[in-house]
């Protein structure tokens, strides 16, 4: 079963600009079946799964490059990096669009050889896990989220209300479309699956792990602080490993895909501002399920449910910019005095704030302190609460709250 995604009109743009097209992601969040559903019947379909392909890829790359030649797609490229200059050769007899469409699941290390072998030749595309909005139907209409109450209304006004039952089902079960599509599938033996297999081929290769336990440690403790500020040592204690190796395999969890490291907003305006990233899941099923939460229900009333919301709306929200081909320019703010603000838009020099509440009544007291981004000598957007609220009202001139169905 294939669901419309986002990012198919924004490829359509970039494979007339580009000889390259990659698509990165985590494992199985669906990069091979969108290429695969946007190709036309004269692109072969090579993967570097199959031992075969994969050892004339690494052995004789410039055979591999004679007997499939473009247009090709190449899944899982990080396999043979050695292809990367023989694809820019290629490129560079001719420079004709939509040659090459390539994907990968570690981010850093693919751009690493990308940077170095293909620059300005490729188009770099990141795909997520299903967005709420993509299995609604409305994939083809999402567009990058900003507060503003034209944007609000527009995406509520023809959206059912999402009940808390069903939005934290949809929370434990994630956006992987294997799962996300399929309520049959058994979502603890998929995940279980699926942490076995990363670990064996991703993380194995990359960081050498010794000790498999230790390495589940980490994924667990990891997990457990979603939606917080990072900090090594502790994570690093809990998981009764060394603090370089901790952030060793924080890079990995990152470059794969995995997590997503929200910075701080800060500048020269103040030196009392914290710098300290919030690690966040980009998969909220796969954070409840190392964090063992056995269903929705014990999810919803347990001491992870605001965090994982949290997890969860920004998470969609990276999607809707990621997948309209467009960079987040995501923040959140905090300073010494312990004034913290979720989110923060960055957008033609305009910030607009958000906060993230697992409430249906909010009130004035969740927008107190944006106004402390008077001190930024920036304007302030229009921002708000995402919350549980049914309708879209307002808590002040400027801000408002924000129904979760507007995401």
């Amino acid at each position: 079963m294939y669901v419309s995604r986002t990012l198919e009109s924004f490829i359509k743009t970039a494979e007339k600009q580009f000889p390259i097209l990659m698509v990165t992601g985590a494992r199985q969040v669906g990069k091979t079946t969108f290429l695969q559903h946007m190709a036309h019947a004269q692109r072969t379909y090579v993967t570097l799964d199959d031992p075969l392909a994969l050892n004339l890829a690494r052995k004789d790359p410039a055979l591999f490059m004679q007997r499939f030649p473009s247009p090709v797609f190449i899944d899982e490229i990080q396999y043979a990096p050695g292809l990367l200059p023989f694809i820019k050769m290629e490129v560079d007899k001719d420079r004709n669009p939509g040659q090459f469409w390539i994907t990968g699941s570690q981010h850093f290390h693919l751009m690493k050889g990308v940077s170095e072998s293909l620059a300005g030749r490729v188009g770099v595309l990141q795909l997520l896990g299903l967005s709420r909005r993509e299995l609604a139907g409305y994939g083809q209409k999402s567009r990058p989220f900003l507060p503003t109450p034209d944007e609000i209304e527009s995406r509520t006004s023809k959206v059912e209300r999402l009940h808390l039952k069903d939005l934290y089902r949809l929370i434990w079960r994630g956006g992987f479309p294997a799962i996300a599509l399929a309520e049959d599938v058994d979502r603890d033996l998929f995940f279980s699956s699926y942490v076995q297999t990363y670990l064996q081929r991703d993380i194995r290769d990359l960081a050498r792990v010794g000790d498999e336990m230790s390495f589940f440690r980490f994924l667990r403790a990891t997990a457990a602080r979603t939606g917080q500020l990072l900090n090594m040592t502790e994570l690093a204690r809990d998981s009764d490993i060394a603090t370089n190796t901790a952030k060793n395999w924080l890079s990995i969890l990152q470059a794969s895909g995995i997590i997503y490291l929200l910075e701080p907003y800060y500048g020269n305006v103040t030196k009392r501002l914290v710098k300290t990233p919030k690690l966040y899941f980009q998969d909220t099923g796969l954070c409840a399920y190392l964090t063992e939460w056995s269903s929705p229900e014990t999810l919803e009333a347990g001491a992870m449910s605001g965090g994982i919301l949290e997890t969860w709306i920004l998470a969609e929200l990276l999607k809707g910019y990621w997948h309209n081909g467009r960079r987040a320019p995501f923040y959140y703010y905090r300073d010494k005095d312990k004034k913290e603000i979720d989110l923060l838009i960055v957008q033609d020099g305009t910030v607009y704030p958000l906060e993230f509440k697992k409430t249906a009544s909010p009130g004035n007291n969740e927008i107190r302190h944006f106004q402390v981004l008077n001190k930024l000598g920036m304007p302030v957007g229009p921002g708000g609460v995402i919350c549980l609220v049914d309708i879209f009202m307002p808590l002040s001139r400027s801000h408002y709250a924000i129904p979760i169905t507007a995401l």
